[in-house]
């Protein structure tokens, strides 16, 4: 277009547009390939002493956008890799928050956990629209977010398998809403009372 002679009257407009979708499409691409980078190269846990209360009220009051209500369970401490539970946490409230901004009003998060049966059990429970897509919640790259990567749930539930966990997310029963759950393995050679 921009060698032609004369060039056609409107091909500022073209040009301009046309480098708007590649410049679009470049960014998206890197998104992807940053994200997939972030994916691929999860490093094995780094186990160390965890304190299962400072954990979840630490996350907690990273979230800034909406109060997350915090369920306290008993005062456990466990062997985990500390920074990786951190993000899977990150991940699992952030979902929630968005899901309860989805819906007009003050939708409600709750972050709680308990410990049973050499399990530590946590959850996060929010009242957003619940899940519409339950097939697809873990598959990398899919997501029904405009901004998503697609990697939030797909890295969490590495993160929960590598600690030899397992991370679930369903409608909730009780109420409209989702909650995720996050069951990890807690020996009792592994776990004390904090």
């Amino acid at each position: 277009m921009v060698r032609r002679d004369p060039p056609p009257p409107d091909w500022r407009e073209d040009l301009r547009k046309g480098l708007g979708v590649i410049g679009g499409r470049a960014e998206s691409l890197s998104r992807l390939m940053a994200a997939y980078a972030r994916l691929a190269r999860l490093p094995h846990p780094r186990f160390e002493p965890v304190s299962v209360a400072e954990w979840v009220r630490r996350v907690a009051s990273l979230e800034t956008r909406r109060p997350v209500i915090i369920c306290a369970g008993p005062d456990v401490t466990m062997q985990a890799d500390g920074g990786q539970l951190d993000q899977l946490l990150i991940n699992l409230v952030h979902n929630a928050v968005d899901a309860t901004l989805e819906m007009s009003g003050d939708g409600h998060v709750e972050l709680g956990w308990s410990a049973h049966n050499a399990r530590l059990e946590v959850w996060v429970r929010d009242d957003g629209p619940g899940l519409a897509d339950t097939i697809n919640l873990f598959v990398p790259f899919y997501t029904t977010k405009t901004e998503g990567s697609g990697i939030g749930l797909a890295l969490s539930r590495q993160i929960a398998e590598a600690h030899g966990g397992r991370l679930t997310l369903a409608n909730r029963t009780d109420r409209r809403g989702c909650e995720a759950r996050l069951s990890l393995p807690m020996p009792t050679s592994l776990w004390t009372p904090g």
